[in-house]
């Protein structure tokens, strides 16, 4: 593999970081990010952005969320997302927008289209206005993945090491946990084990429980739900020493892989270099396209960026192994596979495994 590998596209309309970033069939819609309101479509065919709305004005943006929820009338045309962040000091938000592809004809119809493609506040059936949050949670980086037989459960993980599951049928949390560790976390990986690329759906481990995965600095966590006795069960996950030190990465799941881009390190060197250093940026996986989008983030001089990089999924050699790594530091080369098969192996992994692994794979 070459520099070739990674392909720039167009500059994004303004600098972002800590971009939250959903698939809608050929465009990447990109809601805001970090004191950053806008939102806008990015057209993947097209190479093309298009200004989508602005976050309401009193809204202050400081590692929010973002998650596509399963529209079960399955409308193609449209795709439903929710909004929530905020600090017990910041201004709080839970938002939902119906999004109507800016690139239709049909967009341009405002008459029709009156309460689409705009953050309104999120309401139960009778028009009330729902916040997903206690009054006392840390969302900011906070992380959440949908799941249950139905989808329609919102499994929220939080910097106060909180997690908790928002049923979104009766706008009501049906279960809060704490999650077994002793630091607070941020910025960090969360995924489903998912039966498709865009994670919208959770593996059944067995009759009734669902798995998700999460990894923060030294901390790797194999978490189960069981969704007919509501409670969470928890595993540790070995984690490489060489990671150990990082957080605030992006992330990207693919089937049973999750690809992470850090900043500042090496694992080994490959023939491959990111063309510009960055971090706090955001990856996504476009299932229309076969690649992987790296989206804003900040330079080594922490200046918010419009990068936008591409990179094709299929060099990515995924036949034996769960999660890749990357990482970038001025002309040093960027990757290291890491064979933890945590889905698996949960009990008797040693570090002396990982070892011969890399050995291996050199």
């Amino acid at each position: 593999m070459s520099n070739q590998t990674f392909q720039r596209l167009k500059n994004l309309p303004i600098p972002f970081q800590h971009a939250q970033c959903v698939l809608h069939k050929h465009e990447l819609l990109i809601c805001g990010g970090y004191k950053q309101r806008a939102c806008y479509s990015y057209h993947i065919l097209k190479n093309e952005y298009k200004f989508i709305c602005q976050y309401i004005s009193h809204i202050q943006l400081d590692g929010h969320c973002v998650v596509k929820l399963v529209d079960n009338k399955k409308d193609k045309n449209q795709v439903i997302l929710l909004s929530f962040g905020g600090a017990p000091y910041f201004k709080r938000h839970t938002l939902i927008m119906k999004y109507v592809s800016v690139w239709s004809k049909k967009s341009n119809k405002s008459n029709e289209l009156n309460n689409y493609n705009k953050w309104t506040r999120f309401t139960d059936n009778y028009g009330n206005p729902i916040m997903i949050d206690r009054g006392y949670e840390d969302y900011r980086g906070a992380r959440a993945v949908i799941g249950g037989v139905n989808n329609n459960l919102l499994f929220i993980t939080c910097r106060d090491k909180y997690i908790s599951v928002f049923d979104l049928n009766t706008f009501q949390f049906i279960k809060h946990d704490i999650l077994p560790i002793e630091n607070e976390i941020y910025y960090y990986c969360f995924v489903s084990n998912a039966e498709n690329g865009q994670g919208q759906e959770m593996i059944k481990t067995n009759k009734q429980n669902y798995q998700m995965l999460l990894f923060h600095k030294n901390i790797g966590l194999s978490i189960e739900y069981d969704e007919d006795k509501n409670n969470f069960q928890f595993h540790q996950l070995p984690v490489c020493d060489d990671i150990a030190l990082f957080c605030e990465y992006a992330y990207v799941c693919i089937n049973d892989i999750i690809f992470i881009q850090f900043e500042k390190t090496k694992w080994m060197t490959f023939e491959n270099t990111l063309p510009t250093r960055l971090f706090n940026c955001t990856a996504i996986l476009s299932e229309e396209d076969n690649h992987i989008h790296i989206i804003g983030g900040q330079n080594n001089k922490f200046a918010t960026v419009s990068t936008h990089i591409k990179t094709k999924m299929r060099v990515w050699d995924s036949s034996l192994l769960v999660m890749i790594y990357l990482f970038s530091k001025k002309e040093i080369k960027f990757t290291i596979q890491h064979w933890v098969r945590i889905l698996k192996i949960k009990l008797g992994w040693i570090d002396e495994f990982d070892k011969i692994i890399t050995k291996y794979i050199r």
